[in-house]
């Protein structure tokens, strides 16, 4: 009988395990979901919304076959009649924010991907446009990740709804049109786990009970009979042995085949728990973490997106700084262009063709390429953007860091920074919002700051032309301010004191042609950068006399010495730390600087 009990048990464990398995083999569901679309269009753009890349859960995979046959452009996508053989195998897509997507497509006619609820499938439906090309999409600050291949391209993904994925061939060409998306499914074998476990106590019963079963087979044999031909030996008598037994232990303790019955049922209850423990009801789990209250929910919709995200930014600035190192290497004011703008651009251009002119002079400082300290995103989904960045390198401290602001005129225009400014030794940056949270960025009349940001520029540059007789002189701290001491009121006394009685000079400063860049800080203040332009006119002022010109004045005027006179202007960009309106008598406190020649002549 007991041989019987562990072959049933044996039976049992294997049908058990094999079915155990069996559910999660031959007989699972699938692991995954495909779904693809095909279509015929002549539009030079597909765009696959972000709600269709999250139609079902988990990591998506989307699978863009090349290889498309139809004429590029039009605005009849979708349209069999429109296609005519022009093909290319070439591939190229990107994902971002899906309002930069459709902002960075413009008046193009696309594709629109979407998940039809009903049908449980992609579709594809044409959006018209007016254009019949795009740019080439690889390479763009817009996107957080792009690529390119040949033939086929897969990429796996773990967008959110608001991200959408672009793909294209070369932005003339139709766009590849055939497009698969693949979503991993959770395998439902709710019975498995179950199976397995009793499967498996089952087998370890079996065994206990074969064991049990060889024992009382032995004892049942009895002792084995000997040689009769032996003489037995006289036995010593044992003495008496008596032990006291407690009453408690013959109370309610097992005799006989009972004991044995109590240790056999013992791993029968075992495995009955752990099979009961497998199959907990599913609410039975831990009580589910409570929810954010709409407020908060709301609180964080209320935030605009930033410009970009860290990664994203972070590569930015790496792209402005490795074209702004080729381009002063090869001192080509044209490649600096594709990366440099406004202020930043001209001192540069300016450099290159003095020094061009006469190799004698200093190239300009290059930028410290190493780690981006700060970098401080605008909130705003709308052009043009900006990026305040702090780059320094860390293996050479004794060049100081510099700040960048970089802007994005439009969303098929690459970041420029527009500033370029080293900052002072001492400079304390303010603490700012991550990357993450951004910040806005105020006009140059805002009423959140002690004085606006457009005073703070035209306080400063009187400050430098007039000193202490300026209206706003009070407002900045002097001490660490070393563009003061270099081209301040004291300094333009001393040029004028040292000049010949045979000639004269006259300077004039203004607020700089530029746009006035203002982000909030932490503690409510403002990060002002700003242009300011300072010139400088010499003039003989005797007849015959004549004033002579040398270094880069001499290089971009083209002339040594002049009887007429020369004029020099430099431009000049500034970036100051503003207090709060909590603290307004706090100093104003320039951060750094950025100052060189942009223009020399001769009067006219």
């Amino acid at each position: 009988m007991r041989f019987i009990v562990a072959i049933v048990l044996f039976v049992v464990a294997f049908a058990s395990i094999g079915l155990g398995v069996a559910q999660r083999t031959i007989f699972a569901e699938p692991d995954r979901l495909t779904s693809s679309v095909e279509y015929e269009s002549s539009a030079p753009v597909t765009v696959i919304d972000g709600s269709a890349l999250n139609a079902l859960d988990g990591r998506q995979t989307i699978a863009v076959l090349g290889g498309v046959t139809a004429e590029p452009g039009g605005d009849d996508a979708l349209d069999p009649a429109a296609t005519a053989p022009a093909s290319s195998d070439a591939i190229s897509a990107a994902y971002g924010a899906s309002t930069d997507v459709i902002a960075w497509v413009g008046d193009a006619p696309y594709t629109l991907i979407t998940w039809d609820e009903t049908e449980q499938q992609l579709v594809a439906e044409p959006v018209r446009g007016t254009a019949t090309e795009v740019p080439d999409l690889v390479g763009s600050d817009l996107w957080y990740q792009d690529y390119r291949g040949e033939g086929e391209l897969g990429i796996t993904l773990n967008v959110p709804e608001d991200v959408s994925l672009l793909v294209a061939t070369d932005g003339v060409l139709p766009a590849p049109q055939a497009i698969s998306v693949t979503w991993p499914l959770e395998s439902d074998s709710p019975y498995s786990t179950p199976l397995l476990l009793g499967g498996f106590a089952a087998l370890l019963l079996g065994l206990i009970a074969l064991i049990w079963a060889l024992l009382h087979l032995r004892k049942q044999r009895g002792p084995r009979r000997k040689n009769p031909s032996q003489p037995k030996m006289p036995r010593v008598p044992r003495p008496s042995r008596y032990r006291a037994v407690s009453s408690s232990s013959l109370v309610g303790r097992p005799k006989g085949r009972r004991a044995v019955r109590s240790i056999a049922l013992l791993p029968v209850a075992l495995a009955g728990t752990l099979v009961l423990g497998a199959c907990t009801a599913p609410g039975a789990g831990p009580a589910p973490s409570p929810e954010p209250s709409a407020s908060a929910a709301e609180a964080v919709e209320e935030l605009p997106p930033v410009a970009v995200t860290a990664s994203q930014g972070e590569r930015i600035v790496s792209r402005v700084l490795t074209a702004v190192a080729d381009a002063d290497e090869a001192r080509d004011g044209e490649l600096a262009a594709t990366r440099l703008a406004g202020p930043a651009l001209l001192l540069r251009q300016t450099n290159y063709a003095a020094v061009a002119a006469n190799a004698e002079l200093p190239l300009i400082a290059a930028i410290p390429s190493g780690s981006v300290d700060v970098l401080l995103p605008q909130q705003t989904d709308t052009w043009p953007r900006r990026i305040l960045a702090v780059v320094s390198n860390p293996e050479d401290t004794a060049v100081p860091p510099t700040a960048l602001v970089l802007i994005q005129e439009s969303p098929r225009e690459d970041y420029k920074a527009n500033y370029v400014l080293t900052l002072e030794p001492q400079a304390q940056v303010p603490e700012v919002a991550p990357a993450s949270l951004g910040t806005p960025a105020l006009q140059p009349d805002t009423p959140f700051l002690p004085v606006t940001p457009a005073t703070v520029l035209q306080a400063y540059t009187d400050s430098l032309l007039t000193g202490e007789a300026a209206e706003g002189y009070d407002l900045f701290a002097i001490e660490g301010d070393s563009l003061r001491a270099q081209i301040g009121a004291a300094v333009k006394q001393e040029r004028s004191d040292a000049l010949p009685d045979t000639a004269s000079i006259e300077f004039t400063n203004a607020v700089g042609d530029a746009e006035i860049v203002t982000l909030g800080t932490l503690d409510s203040g403002g990060i002002v950068v700003g242009y300011l332009t300072e010139t400088e006119t010499v003039r003989p002022t005797q007849d015959g006399a004549s004033v002579n010109a040398s270094g880069a004045v001499a290089a971009l005027s083209g002339v040594e010495s002049s009887e007429a006179g020369l004029v020099a202007t430099y431009g000049t960009q500034v970036i100051f730390s503003v207090p709060s309106l909590a603290d307004p008598d706090a100093p104003i406190v320039l951060l750094g600087y950025s100052q060189g020649l942009i223009a020399a002549s001769e009067v006219s």
